[in-house]
C-alpha cells in the first residue's frame, strides 16, 4: 500500500481533474442520463437506465420463446462460446449459472467460458481462440468499447450472433452486428444506492465517492445517478471528493487516504461491492467505524456486513441470474431469427438491513447461506 502522504497528494491532483471534467466520459454520461425526474428514485418494477446508445429498456419479463420456437433451437444443436470481463465473484457466478441454466432449457451446448481478468488484451485474445471453436453464438462483457471492436466484428462477419452483457464495443450496431445489450437498471441501482446514504445520513453530512474511471455504460450510469440524486433530492449532503479507480483491489487504498484527508468524513459510496469492501476494511483499520458506506451489488460478503447492521447500510441490486437467463433467451431469438429489442434491462432493488434476507433469495434464486442469516440482527 502506497505511503498515506504519496495518496493524498495523488487523491488531490485526481480531485481537480474530475471536478474539471476528467474521469467519466462527459458525453457517454449525457447521453445515457435520464431526465431530471427520475432523481424521484427508482419504483418498483421500473426500468430508469437507456441503453449505450441512448435505447430505451424493454424489460427482461417481456422475453419469452414458445414450445415450438424452443424446439427449433434444439434441432438446431448450436454452440455458444461465453467471455466474461473477469469471473470467480458473486455477480459472475450467478450470471453463469442463468446463462448455463437456460442453455440447457434450450438444449445449446457450451463449448467455452473464459476471463479476461479485467484485461483487454486476453480478453481479444479469449475471443479470437473462441472462433477457432466454431461456435454459433457469443454472449460476452467487453473490457474495453475500443479494443475488443475488431475482435467482435470479426466474429459477427463470420455469422456468429451475438449478445452483450452490460456493455458494447465501439460503432457496433444492434440487429446488425450484435443481437442485443443486457444489464441491470444501473441508473436505478445508482439512484437507489444515493436514497441509502442520503437517509442513513439523516439527510445532512460530508461524503466521498469512489468511482470507476472508465468508459464502461453501466458503471457511469450508476456513477451519475448517485451524484445527481445525492445534489437534488440531499441538498444538505456535500460530496466533498470523488476519485476514480481502475483497480477494483484499491479500495482499501483509497479508503485510506481519504479517511486521512478528510477526518470529519461520514460516508463513502463506491461503484461496487468488491471496491466497497476495500472501503469497509480501511474504515475498521482507521477505528472510524461511524464512516458508513452504499454500494451496488449484493455480493455474499456486504450481505453479511448489511445483515449485521454493519458500516455498509444498504445498496442498489442488480439481479446477475435473470439477466443471464435473459441473455441467454436473447441468443434463442437470434439463432431462429426472432426479431429482438436492442436493449433489456431487468429493475433495481434496493437492499437495505430489513430486507436483505429476502432480496438474496430474489437475487441469487436460493437461501441465503447460513453465515448471512446467522449474522442478521
Amino acid at each position: 500500500m502506497k505511503r498515506f502522504l504519496l495518496v493524498s497528494i495523488c487523491l488531490a491532483i485526481v480531485t481537480s481533474l474530475v471536478m474539471a471534467g476528467g474521469g467519466n466520459d462527459s458525453s457517454q454520461a449525457q447521453k445515457n442520463t435520464p431526465s431530471a425526474a427520475a432523481t424521484a428514485g427508482p419504483a418498483a418494477g421500473s426500468i430508469m437506465s437507456t441503453g449505450p446508445h441512448g435505447e430505451q429498456a424493454s424489460a427482461a419479463s417481456d422475453l419469452s420463446l414458445s414450445a415450438d420456437e424452443l424446439a427449433k433451437i434444439k434441432a438446431g444443436n448450436y454452440k455458444v462460446a461465453i467471455s466474461f470481463h473477469y469471473a470467480g465473484n458473486d455477480w459472475s457466478t450467478a450470471q453463469l449459472q442463468g446463462l448455463k441454466d437456460q442453455f440447457a432449457k434450450m438444449g445449446i451446448n457450451v463449448i467455452s467460458t473464459t476471463d479476461a481478468g479485467f484485461r483487454p488484451e486476453k480478453q481479444i485474445s479469449d475471443i479470437e481462440n473462441a472462433l477457432t471453436l466454431k461456435p454459433d453464438a457469443i454472449v460476452s462483457i467487453p473490457v474495453d468499447v475500443v479494443s475488443s471492436e475488431a475482435a467482435f466484428k470479426q466474429a459477427s462477419r463470420q455469422g456468429i450472433k451475438i449478445v452483450f452483457m452490460d456493455n458494447c464495443p465501439d460503432n457496433m450496431t444492434a440487429g446488425v452486428d450484435y443481437t442485443s445489450v443486457v444489464s441491470a437498471d444501473n441508473y436505478g441501482n445508482g439512484v437507489a444506492a444515493a436514497e441509502v446514504m442520503g437517509d442513513a445520513l439523516g439527510g445532512k453530512g460530508k461524503i466521498a465517492m469512489v468511482f470507476h474511471d472508465a468508459n464502461f455504460f453501466v458503471t457511469n450510469q450508476r456513477d451519475n445517478a448517485f451524484r445527481r440524486t445525492i445534489k437534488e433530492k440531499y441538498p444538505n449532503i456535500q460530496i466533498v471528493e470523488e476519485i476514480g479507480f481502475d483497480d477494483e483491489n484499491k479500495g482499501a487504498e483509497l479508503g485510506d487516504a481519504l479517511l486521512v484527508k478528510h477526518p470529519d468524513l461520514n460516508g463513502i459510496y463506491a461503484t461496487w461491492d468488491i471496491p466497497a469492501e476495500g472501503v469497509v476494511s480501511a474504515i475498521r483499520a482507521a477505528g472510524r467505524n461511524n464512516v458508513i458506506v452504499s454500494t451496488i451489488d449484493l455480493g455474499d460478503n456486504v450481505a453479511k456486513i448489511i445483515a449485521e447492521g454493519g458500516i455498509i447500510k444498504g445498496l442498489g441490486a442488480q439481479r446477475p441470474y435473470d439477466q443471464g437467463v435473459a441473455e441467454a433467451t436473447l441468443i434463442g431469438y437470434a439463432l431462429i431469427g426472432k426479431v429482438a429489442p436492442a436493449y433489456v434491462a431487468l429493475p433495481a432493488l434496493k437492499v437495505t438491513h430489513s430486507n436483505v434476507l429476502e432480496a438474496y433469495k430474489d437475487i441469487y434464486h436460493k437461501d441465503a447461506p447460513a453465515d448471512i442469516k446467522n449474522a442478521y440482527k
